[in-house]
């Protein structure tokens, strides 16, 4: 669910819908697609693909462990939700790649400072893990 709301235009009487998106209430279309690009495959296979165009073979190669049914399901929800595009080439035999759409670009360059971020401070991480793990030891 999606909110329409109704804006003034700039011609008198005329008034345009906007879509407003609530990604705290439980039934907008931005709380769905958050989680699609927010779960683990779909994060990597977005800053995989904004390596540039993978078959789909290579894709999993390159996203290791995941399986080749999940691989699928994510590639089709990300490109149902317009961040992935898949084509398939017309060679012999078919050959088939997936790209990243602008708007799946965008979303991968922001996913990719994510990325960056926490793997510059996996030592801050293991640290802090193994202070809770000592402190929280099972009595």
């Amino acid at each position: 669910m999606v909110a329409v709301s109704a804006l003034p235009s700039e011609t008198p009487g005329d008034e345009v819908e906007a879509v407003v998106a609530d990604v705290f209430a439980r039934g907008c279309t931005s709380r769905r697609t958050m989680e699609n690009v927010t779960g683990k495959w779909g994060v990597l296979a977005l800053v995989a693909l904004r390596e540039g165009a993978y078959r789909f073979n290579a894709l999993r190669r390159r996203v290791d462990g995941v399986s080749e049914k999940m691989l699928a399901q994510t590639l089709q929800t990300l490109e149902r939700d317009g961040l992935v595009r898949r084509e398939v080439l017309a060679t012999i035999p078919a050959r088939v790649e997936y790209t990243l759409t602008p708007l799946g670009a965008e979303i991968a360059d922001q996913l990719f400072v994510l990325v960056e971020l926490l793997e510059a401070r996996v030592p801050q991480v293991v640290e802090s893990q193994a202070h809770y793990d000592a402190t929280h030891a099972k009595r």
